[in-house]
């Protein structure tokens, strides 16, 4: 018996806006994993690249629960002795508060080839507007 693989049509890919105002970091997070490997089409499979492009706008105004505004943190690391930065959600979003949903979302796709080409079909702005308007893209709703 052979495995049945879809064709994967790569002009079929659609766009869609997702306005993060008001939704919660992970719900909204998980949304858009999900699109951007493509599980909510019947052709998904978990090795291919069948999923479509996610813009999110308003990356500024998302929220997090409890205590997570000042508690959780975000560490980098230079690679130089002491050169370990910690930062708050707080200090994050007042700086570039479009890492705090790419990061999250990076966190829920998979770590190789696949999960790198999967991350360059999210495009995150902070603000209402994004340059993506000639391809058409369909308003999603956020997760509640």
């Amino acid at each position: 018996m052979k495995t049945h693989l879809p064709k994967v049509n790569l002009d079929e890919r659609k766009w869609h806006v997702i306005d993060a105002d008001g939704a919660v970091l992970g719900r909204l997070a998980v949304q858009v994993a999900d699109i951007l490997r493509g599980k909510n089409k019947p052709v998904y499979t978990a090795h291919l690249d069948a999923g479509d492009f996610v813009v999110v706008i308003n990356a500024e105004k998302v929220k997090v629960t409890g205590k997570k505004e000042t508690a959780k943190e975000f560490m980098s690391y230079s690679g130089w002795k002491g050169g370990e930065k910690y930062r708050t959600v707080a200090q994050v979003r007042a700086s570039n508060p479009e890492e705090l949903i790419h990061h999250a979302v990076k966190g829920m796709i998979p770590k190789n080839r696949l999960g790198r080409v999967l991350l360059t079909k999210l495009k995150v702005y902070k603000g209402p507007k994004h340059p993506h308007a000639a391809q058409t893209p369909d308003t999603l709703k956020a997760a509640a």
